[in-house]
């Protein structure tokens, strides 16, 4: 994985991340918009920063292509993941024994595979869950996030027992970097430190570590704050319902919180004012909830957030920690039966990693040439003949569009950070749809020039466009290789994404309501195709500014087929002009008569300014207290 290049799976996710971090290269250092996925978005949306920001950096220190510079950051991450592992039951249990057995374990095996028959068929060899999700589908910023949370989880442990504010300071950076690389391990950290400070609170009085276990999260807030604002919490919570399984039991929530309770009780009953017992307590909660929830969902369709399975990596940790301390404990009682016992559930333990031991490198074979693959073709084909176009792509195509071209999309590659749920509709819609007449309006309607078609012989992965012949004999043909991709034109009036319409118009049919089906969308696209007969230049200078040049008549206005967000800012000379969201979550200026010039900015929200001013003053803090560490005195972490 650290020299790997492009590994022979075009269904993965990773390309998301590449394609990320070729676009943050190619507009560094910070673009604050993205505009090729979701008619745009706020760049710091579409992911959080850590995994981006070191895959470009990786790439630009040592000349690495994305590719290559992803693979380098998340095989680095794994590889320390199985110290972490070490380094956290070291600090919970104080046996070099256990931590050896649990950091072999983590290297080697998924006990998960003994009750999930599926995931177990699909690791190649049995891999261990946590390198064949980020081999096979690209879940390296999940994989790094998992990494990292043992050594932030020994570092909270270490400041909850020894009360030094270093250790506090160490926890808040390494909890901060857990979020920074992904959500679900965000989500774990989230678990697992709750889980810690019960597991204190009840064995060792809340008084012991009241201090630490407020300034850790209150810290790692405040190293996050520049780019985790209150906007950004939001739009991911709203738009989960495009990312999470919509398959949930009426009865899921209660049978959580009837399990916590439950839990709470028993730990009250057999583990309060019993310091010896924190550990065990901390991993018996772990297994209760990843349990609950990711076999309740294999099993029951148990569902309280986003998708479960995706936590199995989750659960082979707390279960191995729960097998270590059963095997210690065992091993401590000195009989033979006892040790014999361990000895042989070690060994087969062992046993069946024997398959992923002696196939482990064949895990990343064989390597493709990506310019042969029907994903790079499209995308190469695209840059140099569509130019500045917006296409509807659909499948792997989607995913590897941008990974080597910026080429502006209807859908994108991180569904979580969008802001127009319009383009998510539509792309599903124009994915589903039997015919192709709904499909062409939602295209008109969004600037969208042209519809990548991946036909049954297409190596495309996924095959996301249900009917690819509603195309044919309706739109032109643009491209077809013969090898069951083609591209078809979008007929509309002007090839720019931004319109003059009649003012009218355009509020009668906003007045009328939302745009929901066929009828309406006719009218949308009547009025923005068939409107004034005024042409608008518009020129992109960089992802955050555009410039228009139109002239317009009294009772007339613009629509900018880019999507809405507040932060942006229009100016015509010095004069600024208000900027509206139209129905189809567009940007909408009405403009004075005559020719005009406007400048379209997209600023930097009031939010991310004071987050910025929050982090550095949680940095100038941290310092502080990491000096105060080491006087040589223990001292309190608030």
């Amino acid at each position: 994985m650290f020299t790997a290049g492009y590994l022979n799976q075009w269904g993965s996710i990773e390309s998301t991340f590449i394609a990320d971090a070729r676009f943050l290269i190619e507009h560094w250092p910070h673009p604050k918009w993205q505009p090729l996925w979701y008619a745009g978005t706020r760049f710091d949306y579409v992911y959080p920063p850590a995994l981006r920001y070191a895959t470009a950096g990786l790439s630009m220190l040592f000349h690495l292509e994305p590719v290559r510079a992803y693979h380098l950051y998340t095989a680095l991450f794994y590889a320390l993941g199985i110290a972490g592992v070490y380094a956290l039951v070291w600090v919970g249990t104080h046996s070099r024994g256990s931590a050896w057995a649990a950091a072999i374990s983590s290297a080697l095996v998924s006990p998960s595979f003994l009750f999930l028959g599926n995931l177990r068929r699909d690791s190649p060899w049995h891999a261990p869950q946590r390198l064949h999700v980020l081999v096979s589908y690209g879940e390296g910023p999940h994989m790094t996030a998992i990494a990292l949370l043992p050594i932030a989880l020994a570092f909270a442990w270490l400041a909850m027992e020894r009360r030094r504010a270093a250790h506090a300071a160490l926890a808040a950076i390494f909890c901060a970097a857990v979020v920074s690389n992904n959500f679900y391990g965000a989500t774990a950290l989230a678990v697992f430190y709750a889980l810690l400070i019960f597991s204190f609170a009840i064995t060792r009085g809340p008084a012991s570590m009241a201090a630490p276990a407020a300034a850790i999260p209150l810290a790692a807030y405040g190293l996050t704050a520049f780019w985790l604002t209150p906007s950004y919490i939001r739009v991911t919570a709203n738009n989960m319902r495009y990312v999470s399984d919509p398959a949930r039991n009426a009865w899921s929530i209660p049978a959580a919180i009837a399990a916590a309770v439950l839990f709470a009780v028993g730990a009250w009953v057999l583990a309060r004012n019993r310091p010896a017992r924190t550990w065990g307590l901390f991993v018996a909660g772990g297994i209760l909830f990843f349990t609950v929830d990711v076999l309740g969902n294999y099993f029951f369709h148990f569902v309280v957030t986003g998708v479960p399975l995706r936590w199995v990596p989750e659960l082979d940790l707390v279960l191995i920690f729960g097998a270590v301390i059963v095997l210690r404990r065992l091993w401590t009682r000195r009989t033979l039966l006892a040790r014999a016992a361990v000895i042989l559930i070690a060994a087969a333990a062992l046993f069946s990693a024997k398959d992923y031991v002696g196939n482990a490198w064949r895990l990343f074979e064989p390597r493709t040439d990506a310019r042969a693959r029907a994903e790079y073709r499209i995308s190469d084909w695209l840059w140099r003949n569509l130019a500045g176009a917006r296409v509807k792509a659909s499948g792997s195509v989607r995913f590897w569009l941008d990974a080597w071209h910026d080429v502006a999309q209807l859908g994108g590659g991180s569904d979580q950070g969008l802001i127009n749920g319009a383009a998510y509709e539509a792309s599903y819609q124009i994915d589903h749809a039997p015919k192709a007449d709904v499909s062409v309006l939602w295209m008109q309607c969004l600037g969208v020039d042209a519809v990548y078609a991946a036909r049954p012989n297409s190596e495309e992965v996924y095959k996301e466009l249900r009917y690819p012949e509603k195309f044919a004999g309706v739109l032109p043909v643009l491209f077809d290789d013969g090898q069951g991709n083609v591209i078809y034109k979008i007929p509309r009036r002007y090839p720019v994404r931004a319109r003059v319409v009649e003012t009218a118009r355009f509020n009668a049919l906003a007045r009328s309501g939302a745009i929901l089906d066929a009828d309406r969308l006719r009218q949308y696209a009547d009025v923005v195709e068939h409107g004034p007969d005024s042409m608008v230049s518009l020129t992109r200078e960089s992802p955050e500014t555009i410039r228009l040049r139109a002239h317009l008549d009294a009772g007339q206005s613009i629509i900018i087929q880019e999507s809405y967000d507040p932060a942006w800012r229009a100016w015509s000379g010095t004069t600024p002009l208000p900027i509206r969201r139209d129905m189809l979550g567009l940007m909408r200026i009405d403009p004075p008569p005559g020719d005009q010039t406007i400048v379209l900015r997209f600023m930097t929200p009031l939010e991310n300014r004071l987050g910025m001013a929050l982090t550095l003053i949680t940095i100038a803090c941290l310092v502080y207290f990491w000096s105060a560490g080491h006087t040589g005195e223990p001292q309190p972490a608030s």
